[in-house]
């Protein structure tokens, strides 16, 4: 879709934030919320009417839970229809094919046409999400009712997080929806901010992202080790840098609105456990499930019976939400028993061990869960995985070494870049030469821009991968 290009955002962000700072105080929610609608329905304008129910129900419901604080039936009434209507949506837009699917294989029967498959909603598992937040807070009694719809709709529709994250809570910006302050300086790190962002999506997870495409075109029988473990090398470093980036623009954009949106990443390929690793990715989703299911079910304060349910309940939905397959239920599933596993007692081998083999277990765990997650179903996954683990008979091939002699540079920038190596140095320079980096930020970060804004001017579409979900 033509609104999930960078291109397409360029165009767009410059002028929407021009007009957003010319724009009267009063009138600024006014102007996200009509912004917000137009740049998701740039994409989905058939969609967008479902953004639109989604917000009056949740925003109908914190006022209904308001007025009748005191009468626990009308609450529960009130969050029950709040999330039957936005699971409901999930469940129809998102996984009504799947389900159909498994039953006509289970019953023989033909309820499934992919031909009239429903599209499915960019980003839907987001907004849904971030609406829902606000019942629930307002039904457990942590925030204060939202009186003014534009502002409510305002949140929601909030276009730099509005379709890939990371999932904003209304608790999160309640204080800036209604009074926040946008100055040079907010301006200015927004904008080094947006920047790394671009920077990472198209100077490194678009031109490593070719490798992985290339690869998994390939048949997996054929492919040498070195092949395969490229190819998903490439995926591992794309997927990082292409949600990473997103997740920095929007940052990048909520603090030029005058918005400080949380933490999405906090390089999680250092990590020395899985457990380590979740709470560095997508961190804004494990505090979501880890507010709304995980605590509500009891965390870890009932036993370790009760604490190991707990954590299969959240990770088996953790893999539904990312997609209606097999694939994505299985990776969350083995997440999952991994996470227990450390829980009982693998953690505490972990950092009894050298800080070497425990993150290089960590991270190979990583790299198969990212052979799940990208290929179309299990049995592809595991050919792909035998590959890896010599499959196709062959160590090193001339193909492996093409490939190696293309992408060996993006390979090494990847690598260091993915770790906090960078910001460290920038840190020492910081305290010891603070006037060199003063003034050589805005060029790099000017460099940053042109190179690539000279890219897309080449490049062919290549959307972000979590507009998906």
């Amino acid at each position: 879709m033509v609104f999930s290009s960078l291109t397409f955002m360029f165009v767009f962000l410059p002028i929407v934030l021009i007009l957003y700072y010319i724009v009267p105080k009063k009138f600024k929610n006014l102007f996200i919320l009509i912004s917000g609608l137009i740049f998701y329905a740039w994409g989905e304008p058939v969609y967008v009417l479902i953004m639109i129910v989604s917000t009056l129900i949740d925003y109908t419901a914190g006022l209904l839970i308001y007025r009748f604080d005191k009468s626990k039936t009308i609450k529960r009434i009130c969050l029950i229809v709040s999330l039957l209507m936005n699971l409901g949506l999930l469940g129809v837009f998102k996984y009504s094919g799947f389900i159909m699917q498994n039953i006509d294989i289970i019953l023989g029967t033909s309820l499934y046409d992919p031909n009239h498959a429903l599209p499915l909603p960019i980003g839907i598992s987001f907004f849904t999400f971030q609406s829902m937040s606000y019942t629930i807070d307002m039904y457990m009694g942590k925030i204060k009712v939202q009186k003014n719809p534009i502002s409510f709709a305002a949140f929601v529709t909030l276009f730099p997080q509005i379709v890939a994250g990371p999932i904003v809570r209304y608790d999160d910006i309640a204080r800036e929806l209604d009074d926040r302050t946008v100055n040079l300086d907010c301006i200015y790190e927004g904008i080094l901010k947006f920047i790394t962002g671009v920077g990472k999506k198209v100077l490194i997870a678009n031109n490593i992202g070719m490798l992985w495409t290339s690869v998994k075109g390939l048949e997996a029988s054929e492919l040498s080790v070195l092949t395969a473990w490229l190819g998903i090398l490439a995926f591992t470093l794309q997927i990082y840098f292409d949600f990473s980036g997103y997740s920095d623009m929007a940052i990048g954009l909520g603090k030029m609105m005058g918005f400080n949106f949380p933490q999405n990443f906090n390089y999680p390929y250092q990590s020395k456990s899985i457990s380590e690793f979740w709470r560095r990715w997508h961190i804004t989703l494990g505090a979501w499930f880890k507010s709304y299911v995980y605590f509500p079910l009891g965390g870890s304060r009932k036993g370790k019976g009760r604490t190991v349910f707990n954590l299969a309940v959240v990770w088996l939905l953790t893999g539904i939400w990312h997609g209606a397959s097999w694939n994505f239920i299985l990776w969350g599933v083995l997440y999952g028993l991994v996470i227990i596993i450390e829980k009982l007692f693998l953690g505490k081998v972990l950092e009894k061990i050298p800080d070497f083999f425990s993150w290089l277990y960590t991270i190979i765990l990583v790299i198969l869960g990212w052979v799940l997650f990208d290929t179309a179903d299990i049995p592809t996954a595991l050919g792909y995985m035998g590959a890896m683990f010599g499959g196709g008979g062959t160590l090193i091939d001339n193909t492996a070494m093409y490939y190696l002699i293309n992408y060996g540079v993006m390979f090494v920038i990847g690598t260091f870049a993915c770790t906090d190596i960078f910001s460290r140095a920038a840190e020492w320079l910081k305290e010891k030469m603070p006037l060199l980096v003063n003034y050589s930020t805005p060029i790099a970060k000017t460099a940053i821009m042109v190179l690539s804004t000279a890219y897309l001017a080449d490049a062919t579409y290549n959307p972000f991968l979590y507009f998906n979900f």
